[in-house]
């Protein structure tokens, strides 16, 4: 198999340089006049991200996708709906298998909107159907810029070191003000974008990675990280390996019992299942501050175990007996894929 860049694709590569960041921040962390310089870099970045991101994606033409409103319903049900209820009801190991802080995270990563490349790349693989995981990836994350603030605020309260009427504001400011910008230049943008996605996908890495590495300069000047043990990780991975397999199970045999048909079951598993570290990480530096380390590690951490895990399921899943045909393509298809760009996973 062609081996795939990021963002556009499935990242390996990607997740050592975050790991490389996340160790840049622990052995030279920001401060002073260099903290405040990285913080304002980094909330520019955000906004200038988003706004890549409203005008990459073409509204109108995901929107026609939505004839197919059951599956997109579904999976929406199981990012916004069944994902934080799961979450919710992992507060029970909080002391003894997670702390504070990374049931938090924890909770939030049950929030933040599923991925789209990543999506379309395993649905693809597996044979399933193309065009309804790209139009659902797409809902998911318009919708994501919405809900899942509103989500965090209600779920969260200020548990996440600040979660009040002005989190919301910076939400609006940061967040959805740049990106319903994109969309509105979108027709004066949208080719030079088009043209100059590979040079803009590195915008995409360089503000994430950013971000990435502000959060944990701040928790390392904090020294939030002696909160966090080998065996409080462990916890943390096994709790997250759970969750993983009971949202696989459940879209898959779930929607089996819902009569979907096997393409529509593979494009729900693989975009109900997972969540986006491009979209998760600006929202937690966002509403979280300098309590943002700890609150993304959990997000980290689930978004390489989801991409190793649905790897492995959709190859499985391209050798059924039942993958006898092709995966379903159309052109709007393909349209809206090019308008999804370079969005990472």
């Amino acid at each position: 198999m062609k081996r795939l860049k990021w963002p556009s694709r499935l990242p390996i590569d990607p997740y050592i340089l975050l790991l490389g960041t996340v160790g840049l921040a622990a052995l030279f962390p920001a401060r002073g006049t260099a903290a405040d310089v990285a913080s304002g870099a980094s909330t520019a970045a955000i906004a200038f991200l988003f706004f890549l991101y409203g005008a990459r994606l073409s509204t109108r033409e995901a929107l026609e996708g939505f004839k197919h409103w059951r599956l997109h319903g579904t999976v929406l049900a199981c990012t916004f709906v069944v994902f934080p209820l799961l979450g919710l009801a992992a507060r029970g190991l909080e002391p003894v298998f997670l702390t504070h802080d990374l049931y938090t995270g924890l909770l939030f990563l049950t929030l933040v909107p599923s991925t789209i490349q990543s999506s379309i790349a395993f649905t693809s693989i597996a044979r399933g159907n193309v065009p309804a995981a790209i139009c659902a990836g797409s809902f998911s994350s318009l919708a994501g810029i919405v809900i899942t603030p509103l989500l965090a605020a209600a779920l969260l309260g200020n548990s996440g070191g600040g979660f009040s009427t002005d989190s919301l504001v910076k939400i609006v400011l940061q967040l959805l003000v740049p990106f319903l910008a994109g969309q509105v230049l979108r027709r004066w943008i949208g080719g030079f974008i088009t043209r100059h996605k590979k040079v803009l996908g590195y915008v995409d890495r360089g503000s994430i990675l950013l971000v990435v590495y502000t959060a944990f300069s701040e928790g390392m000047v904090q020294g939030i990280w002696h909160q966090v043990s080998p065996v409080r990780l462990a916890g943390l991975l096994l709790v997250e390996a759970v969750l993983l397999a009971v949202m696989l199970t459940l879209t898959w045999y779930g929607t089996k019992a819902l009569r979907f048909g096997r393409e529509d079951r593979i494009a729900i598993q693989f975009a109900g299942s997972k969540k986006s570290l491009a979209s998760g990480l600006p929202m937690a530096g966002v509403l979280f501050g300098a309590h943002a380390s700890l609150a993304v590690l959990p997000l980290m951490l689930f978004h390489q175990m989801q991409l190793m895990v649905c790897a492995v399921i959709a190859k499985r899943r391209a050798r059924d007996p039942e993958a006898a045909t092709p995966p379903r393509r159309s052109a709007g298809a393909s349209r809206i894929a090019v308008g999804t760009g370079t969005r990472s996973g």
